[in-house]
């Protein structure tokens, strides 16, 4: 597998794009930002890219599918059908974050209603690209259509904002839920087995194991107040 990763949008985002090395076909996982970046890329390389997989739909993770689908109008956008809600609702995000509207367009975080979704993840589904074949797993808890995508056979699972190095995904925004999300922890991703490369939504890369022998939030070091 071929991965490269663009740090995207003021949130340091991780945007990848992944490619088959025989077939040449590719998908844009998480576009947040640096459309043009990227698609420059996807030509250097001669790939055909054939979907934006999206993990789930807070802005800094599909913040450039406008601008990403304006260069491949052809390929899909595919989203877990729980985020859909989040996904249109794209340009008013960061004012639940708490951002001012008056101060959006300086911090580059004006967006237009993103272009419509070609269909929606199905948990357990295998998703072919080209020779890669990616299990989707839903995993709410940091929004309610949160989705991971491991491919077991190459060892690798890209997690999106589930799990991070030393840390988990946000669970005070709309939507989210702690104890959920622990639990998909639990139930979706260790269990694919501790030598599995995370690829994460932001930082650097780690290991399922350890994530599992040495996460706070794994390991009963930190307990949720309240």
């Amino acid at each position: 597998m071929i991965i490269e990763t663009f740090i995207t949008s003021p949130f340091q985002q991780n945007t990848r794009v992944l490619a088959c090395p025989e077939t040449r076909r590719a998908v844009c996982l998480d576009p947040g930002d640096s459309a043009r970046k990227i698609a420059d890329y996807i030509r250097r390389n001669d790939f055909e890219l054939q979907a934006m997989t999206l993990t789930h739909a807070h802005l800094d993770h599909i913040g450039g599918v406008s601008d990403l689908h304006a260069i491949y109008p052809q390929a899909e956008i595919l989203l877990h059908k729980d985020d859909e809600e989040l996904y249109y609702g794209l340009p008013e995000q960061p004012l639940f974050m708490g951002i001012p509207r008056q101060q959006l367009k300086a911090l580059g975080l004006e967006y237009d209603v993103p272009p419509p979704l070609t269909r929606y993840w199905r948990d357990g589904e295998i998703y072919a690209v080209g020779n890669l074949n990616f299990k989707i797993l839903h995993s709410p808890g940091h929004t309610p259509g949160h989705i991971v995508l491991a491919e077991e056979q190459l060892r690798k699972v890209f997690g999106g904002d589930c799990l991070f190095a030393g840390s988990i995904g946000r669970t005070d925004l709309p939507g989210g839920d702690y104890e959920q999300l622990i639990n998909s922890i639990n139930e979706k991703i260790l269990p694919l087995g501790d030598d599995l490369i995370l690829y994460s939504g932001h930082g650097e890369n780690t290991t399922v194991g350890r994530e599992r022998q040495t996460n706070p939030f794994l390991t009963g070091a930190y307990q949720m107040s309240g």
